[in-house]
């Protein structure tokens, strides 16, 4: 396992990041299971986790927690978290607030049995709270000792620059990483996400490098596929009347003949295209089953040629995305009609 600097922290992490959205009930996998698959991971040289409150509704963390009790690493591992969306009724019970962002932290970090969280990240903009207020509430943490590092997650480029010019101005922490989408089939970010990070000195932690299962062989012309919980939760990434998913299915055609020829796995193509990428730090996986993580963590082992990555951009063009559902996050200008009619508010 390589290790890269994690921007300009000086923390070394390792170049595949262990995702636990899929651990608990979001995943239908058991605790003693998830833990195994924690616990691989780490004998792999992997010392990068990464969860979130609202996966399986507090239930990823807590396994986590349990993983890091069991083997006795705390220590070892950088352990990033988020906050952000709903953890309730409680209308205040979610968002970018300070008011919520406290509260959060201390659930998140009793949940995963910590005295700290390393890498504690906003995991979505909040258009209705002011980032000074955010930023504040996450410099109060960090001088309290509970979080070490401020992170975002699937911010568009001109909120990452805001978010640094308010964290300089008003002498506030700044968000050392981001948290970004980014596959063979969702490369928008190379076109300002990823040079805005670099300018920064901003490590990311890209999400999502498998495409949602898109580049795991699950997906191919010809196949019936079994519904499964994902598509459930995120069906326009996954409906295949929609004219931007058929292009997913053409390109994963030509992807996986690409990869055939070059003596190599589908999965361990889209790994290694993702961590070459000058800017990425980690590609975060996010394995189900022990079969999963063994299949990902041979990505770490693949070094693509150039000849290689010219093909990638001829079959997907650099900055594009095939559907922009895969890109995490909407504006809210875009689905309030409040916000761009005069006449709905």
């Amino acid at each position: 396992m390589k290790y890269r600097y994690l921007g300009t922290t000086g923390i070394r992490v390792s170049q595949l990041c262990l995702g636990t959205l899929m651990f608990g009930s979001w995943g239908d996998n058991s605790a003693d299971d998830s833990i195994r698959i924690i616990e691989r991971a780490m004998a792999a040289g992997i010392n990068y986790l990464d969860t979130a409150d609202s996966y399986s509704r507090g239930e990823s963390e807590e396994i986590v927690g349990k993983a890091l009790a069991r083997t006795g690493k705390r220590d070892r591992i950088v352990l990033a978290t988020k906050c952000h969306a709903p953890m309730g009724v409680d209308p205040n019970s979610r968002g970018n607030s300070r008011r919520w962002i406290h509260q959060a932290v201390e659930n998140s970090l009793r949940r995963l049995g910590t005295d700290w969280i390393d890498i504690y990240q906003i995991h979505r903009p909040d258009p209705h709270t002011d980032i000074d207020e955010t930023l504040g509430a996450l410099t109060d943490l960090v001088q309290a000792g509970k979080i070490r590092y401020l992170g975002s997650s699937t911010f568009p480029a001109h909120q990452i620059v805001e978010a640094q010019w308010v964290a300089e101005r008003r002498h506030r922490e700044r968000f050392v990483s981001e948290q970004p989408p980014y596959s063979l089939l969702a490369r928008e970010i190379e076109a300002d996400v990823l040079p805005v990070c670099q300018k920064y000195g901003m490590g990311t932690a890209t999400w999502s490098p498998l495409a949602g299962g898109w580049l795991t062989g699950r997906y191919r012309k010809g196949q019936d596929v079994a519904p499964t919980r994902r598509a459930g939760r995120w069906g326009k990434r996954y409906d295949m009347t929609l004219a931007a998913n058929q292009q997913k299915l053409d390109a994963v055609e030509q992807l996986a003949q690409l990869a055939e020829e070059a003596g190599i796995t589908l999965i361990e193509l889209a790994l290694a295209f993702v961590t070459e990428h000058p800017a990425v730090t980690s590609a975060i996986i996010g394995p189900r089953t022990m079969e999963h993580l063994e299949s990902q963590l041979r990505g770490a082992d693949v070094q693509l040629s150039q000849d290689i990555l010219d093909r990638i951009d001829e079959i997907v063009p650099p900055g594009r995305t095939l559907n922009p559902e895969d890109g995490g996050w909407t504006p809210p200008e875009l689905t309030e009609p409040a916000l761009r009619r005069r006449s709905a508010r």
